[in-house]
């Protein structure tokens, strides 16, 4: 488990310092998937929330619902601001979430990573598939934004 927590502190890290060094024009700028890094900046705080309160229920709730979200609609309200709002709060969102989570990944135990639930869109769905996910989306994330700032 020490790895994999290692592997999931790292890739926040790396996500986080990503993020910080984006220029003010930076951060609007689009690719040919349509996301700007501000709007990829604040879907990993809402995914990250969500699956901050999904590792929980898996691990307190086996067998328990895991309700999926539809993240592009999401980037494109006005109200959740994804396009338009600063990424401080974002950033601290997405920091303190992961943050939590490193800390009860260090407490989980091989058995641990057996207990599912059933996600609403992709079926089965376990505290290993859970660790792969999270530790592999914010490094996506962080690609998909070095690609859009290289245009």
């Amino acid at each position: 488990m020490k790895e994999a927590a290692e592997k999931y502190r790292q890739a926040t890290e790396e996500l986080l310092t990503l993020a910080q060094s984006i220029s003010t024009t930076g951060l609007d700028r689009r690719d040919e998937d349509g996301w700007s890094p501000r709007q990829v900046i604040h879907h990993l705080a809402d995914s990250e929330a969500q699956s901050y309160a999904r590792l929980r229920r898996l691990i307190a709730e086996p067998g328990t619902m895991i309700q999926g979200y539809d993240e592009s609609i999401w980037a494109e309200n006005s109200t959740l601001g994804y396009k338009s709002e600063p990424i401080e709060s974002a950033l601290e969102v997405f920091a303190a979430v992961r943050k939590a989570s490193y800390e009860l990944i260090l407490r989980l135990t091989t058995t641990d990573l057996e207990r599912f639930g059933e996600h609403s869109e992709s079926g089965r769905y376990s505290i290993n598939d859970w660790l792969t996910n999270y530790i592999n989306h914010p490094i996506d994330h962080a690609n998909q934004m070095r690609k859009q700032l290289r245009g």
